[in-house]
């Protein structure tokens, strides 16, 4: 989703950066940047993308094609590839604290590597087996599904057909996550609060236990 000159403006105004600060946390120049807030050049979409994503790294949510304000920090938006990418980033670091606990629920691999892309998603299966020894992941997925795309560090259990949907619920350490797909997006909503992960960790063990099914050796 772009954004406009006058958000930019704003963003920097909430974080007190100048020009210069802004583009040397994207990489754009400061001149460039300058012509942009002032309409003289009009940016590609990822330029905007890139300024976008570098403010709300730092705590800056955008509403719509005008609002801006200071994001409540314990609630987080992703939006589209840029977005799905720096959530995974997300994942990965907070991974590296040893004794994590990681529970996937209605995993859906097709779409996440639709997203993701093969090459950032590789490199992503790359970076988790290599600290695979600081956490525990446990993903479910629709009964059937044959792309455990992450078994070399997470274990896998089929969920009922008649129970499943595509709707993702990503737990992972107080963060409790809920991915959307649609035709041409996907969002995702990150919630960090210690006591809802914990409830839905006992909620999915649950599920694991009683309902899940282990996958045939076919596929595991």
């Amino acid at each position: 989703m772009s954004i406009t000159t006058a958000q930019i403006r704003g963003a920097r105004g909430i974080l007190n950066w100048s020009q210069q600060d802004l583009a040397q946390r994207t990489g754009i120049s400061a001149t460039s940047i300058g012509s942009i807030e002032n309409g003289q050049t009009t940016p590609r979409e990822s330029t905007l993308a890139t300024i976008r994503s570098t403010f709300e790294r730092h705590g800056i949510e955008f509403l719509g094609l005008q609002g801006v304000r200071e994001r409540d920090n314990n609630i987080m938006n992703y939006e589209g590839q840029a977005g799905i990418r720096q959530f995974f980033d997300d994942v990965y670091e907070t991974s590296k604290t040893p004794g994590s606990e990681i529970c996937l629920f209605n995993g859906v691999p097709k779409k996440l590597i639709e997203w993701l892309g093969n090459d950032f998603y590789q490199m992503h299966v790359e970076r988790m087996d290599r600290i695979r020894n600081n956490f525990t992941f446990k993903i479910i997925v629709q009964e059937g599904e044959s792309q455990l795309i992450a078994r070399t560090f997470a274990e896998y259990k089929w969920f009922p057909k008649e129970r499943f949907n595509d709707r993702t619920l990503y737990c992972y350490g107080d963060k409790l996550a809920f991915l959307n797909f649609t035709k041409d997006n996907v969002r995702i909503l990150v919630m960090q609060q210690a006591d809802i992960a914990s409830s839905f960790r006992e909620l999915f063990n649950i599920a694991w236990e009683n309902v899940a099914i282990t996958p045939t050796k076919e596929v595991a």
